[in-house]
């Protein structure tokens, strides 16, 4: 069967990957224990980068791998439903969230689409390691979160693969 439309591509691939589907047997529990932030930037391959498999760990993504109150709400539902125990903070190199202020996102998206955002806060990173640290210690700090809860974070380079231990 071949799909048409935009997500045409998309739909023919899911019926190949569907065909040889082994997964079935997966629970919703993270096998590893591990809860990774990261960005939503597709040079990331999370799970490949840590050894990881399908199942082994969950992965949250947004923009410049913040940790926002929607990031401490999962982690939260992760921890205490889904056999979380350690979590780390990955933001990547060569991110557009470190090239820009909040005021350039707001600024560039008026003038080229019209579209006024500054309703928006887009968490922008100009010092991407204490922007790292801070979100290291805004998870620590959570009093929804257990004080035992491994946090560390590092850097993915998306140039040589390797992740940079910042705090670990």
């Amino acid at each position: 069967m071949s799909y048409e439309g935009p997500f045409g591509d998309l739909l023919d691939a899911n019926e190949r990957y569907a065909r040889d589907f082994a997964d079935a047997g997966l629970t919703g529990q993270a096998a590893k224990g591990l809860a990774v932030v990261t960005c939503m930037d597709s040079r990331i391959d999370p799970l490949r980068l840590l050894g990881l498999e399908a199942g082994d760990a969950k992965i949250l993504r947004n923009a410049g791998a913040r940790v926002t109150d929607d990031v401490l709400r999962t982690l939260v539902l992760a921890v205490y439903l889904l056999g979380v125990d350690r979590v780390l903070v990955m933001p990547h190199t060569d991110c557009r969230m470190s090239k820009s202020t909040d005021e350039d996102v707001h600024r560039l998206v008026a003038e080229k689409y019209g579209v006024d955002t500054r309703s928006l806060d887009f968490h922008t990173v100009p010092d991407q390691r204490e922007a790292l640290l801070h979100d290291i210690t805004r998870i620590r700090a959570y009093p929804y979160l257990p004080r035992e809860l491994h946090v560390g974070g590092g850097v993915y380079d998306v140039h040589s693969g390797r992740l940079m231990p910042v705090e670990m």
